[in-house]
């Protein structure tokens, strides 16, 4: 291949990488989860070296990355203060970052493959599976567009999520996508010589998909967790508080007054405001609005649950507090996120070319008790924390409730939103128990333990969603193993697939 022809399969790669965010919320077109890794099996398979293999994923993560993550222009432009010229080359070198863990995989794939469509297959769901894995927890993690989160319902391959979670999703999705990718060359590159014989060349593979198809809409069906005790009235408060007003000392009695009156307006057994929805620590706040927010709660037998800094102007945590009938009680966040939370070492430089306001939180105990509020045992996550469900599954099988708070309003009327409620879905599925989430401008919703979204209110809007809600009680697969299945998994296929020694 020579001249321009060189440039044709990375464009290609780039431009799967960038249609494969259509799998994903808003969107939802779950079987591109499928018909994109197809895409990028087939063009692995054709390059000439581990190095082409690289160049592809490269390529791929670039455009996944650069259109599904778009909203971290957002964040630094428009609310962190950057400069539009920095924040776009702050965003491209992180795009480009999460972009070398699938340029890792191509190359390993176009090296040590045996050249066999199953042990390809296998080698491939592999190798993408265990890069997924390993970006969600290396410094410090990122698992946001795990191929998995697409597969979220109604797509057939839902049901296998309370078994093998996320990474077994994509698992199986990216080895739906190799199956998907030799049906079409047997069909259509390489046909058999015989035509009556054609319709029965791509039978294993066809077989493959449906199996894996009809077991997830079998296993859909199945309940791993039910009801437990009498339903609870809840009201998830979304204040719409803009974010570059939210954190100015003048503003602050605006942001009081905003959820004093969705709290008079939306009485509730348990009332849930957002992250950070009172910009003030918790030790500084007016003695009669506490006393005020306490009152909202006695009047309905309940508990409020408020997201709050709490500690001093040294030390302090992004926290959760719950007052009402139940003693009062405090989560604080323990998964910080990187340059929004905390300061990773070398990088104060960045943080002050930035307007955060409070950006060195100090994590919370990796391991805190469910809060026993509302005759609810709730496990609390704030914000980013819901993207790592084996840190979720701490709570369980004690927690009845699944609760998030958020304030996604840095990302703006972005992807963030849409495909963070997604990321909810995914938790309720493996943990069998529902997902509230009452955020600050969207999503707002309430995920039941099916992973169905039950109801959300509009974005960008001030409103409270009320509803009657039960806690479940049992214990999934998932919450039992975590992801050691999936990741077992992976690496069982990744021996059978790959080479013993290199070329």
């Amino acid at each position: 291949m020579s001249g321009a022809a060189r440039f044709l399969p990375p464009l290609a790669a780039a431009l799967l990488g960038a249609a494969g965010v259509l799998a994903f919320a808003p969107f939802g077109w779950f079987a591109l989860g499928w018909l994109v890794p197809a895409g990028l099996f087939a063009l692995l398979r054709r390059a000439g070296s581990g190095r082409g293999g690289a160049g592809l994923g490269f390529a791929f993560g670039c455009g996944w990355f650069g259109v599904g993550t778009s909203w971290v222009y957002v964040s630094l432009s428009v609310f962190g203060g950057l400069p539009p010229v920095l924040a776009g080359i702050a965003t491209a070198l992180f795009c480009a970052v999460l972009a070398l863990f699938p340029a890792l995989a191509g190359y390993a794939f176009a090296r040590w493959r045996r050249g066999g469509f199953v042990a390809d297959a296998l080698f491939f769901a592999a190798l993408w599976t265990l890069g997924e894995w390993l970006r969600s927890w290396l410094f410090t993690g990122f698992p946001w567009l795990v191929l998995g989160y697409s597969q979220a319902p109604p797509s057939p391959l839902a049901g296998y999520a309370p078994i093998v979670g996320v990474y077994g999703l994509s698992l199986l999705a990216a080895l739906l996508g190799a199956a998907i990718a030799e049906v079409l060359r047997r069909w259509f590159v390489v046909p058999c010589a015989d035509a009556r014989t054609r319709l029965f060349c791509p039978a294993l593979p066809l077989l493959s998909i449906g199996a894996v198809l009809a077991g997830g809409d079998l296993l859909g069906d199945l309940r791993w967790t039910a009801p437990v005790g009498a339903p609870v009235k809840v009201a998830l408060l979304q204040g719409n508080v803009p974010q570059d007003l939210k954190w100015r000392p003048e503003k602050l009695n605006e942001s009081l007054v905003i959820y004093d009156r969705l709290l008079r307006e939306h009485p509730a057994t348990l009332s849930v405001l957002p992250e950070t929805a009172i910009p003030a620590f918790l030790g500084e706040l007016p003695p009669p609005y506490l006393e005020r927010l306490l009152e909202h709660a006695l009047a309905q037998q309940g508990d409020l649950l408020f997201g709050v800094p709490v500690g001093d102007g040294e030390r302090y945590a992004n926290a959760a507090a719950s007052i009402g009938v139940s003693p009062t009680q405090l989560y604080s966040k323990s998964h910080l996120v990187p340059f929004g939370e905390f300061v990773p070492p070398g990088f104060q430089w960045f943080l002050d070319l930035m307007r955060i306001p409070m950006s060195n939180f100090t994590p919370g105990p990796d391991r805190q008790a469910p809060l026993a509020i509302a005759g609810q045992q709730v496990a609390v996550n704030i914000c980013y924390e819901d993207v790592f469900g084996s840190e979720i599954i701490r709570a369980l099988p004690q927690a009845t409730l699944l609760v998030n708070l958020s304030n996604t309003a840095w990302f703006g009327d972005s992807l963030a939103q849409p495909q963070h409620l997604q990321i909810a879905q995914l938790r309720a599925l493996e943990t069998g128990r529902p997902m509230l989430r009452a955020t600050n401008t969207g999503m707002t919703a309430i995920v039941g333990a099916d992973g169905r979204v039950q109801a959300a209110l509009p974005p960008f809007t001030r409103d409270a969603l009320v509803a009657e809600v039960s806690g479940y009680a049992g214990t999934t697969p998932f919450v039992r193993w975590g992801n050691v299945p999936a990741v077992a998994a992976a690496l069982l296929l990744l021996l059978a697939g790959g080479r013993r020694r290199p070329e």
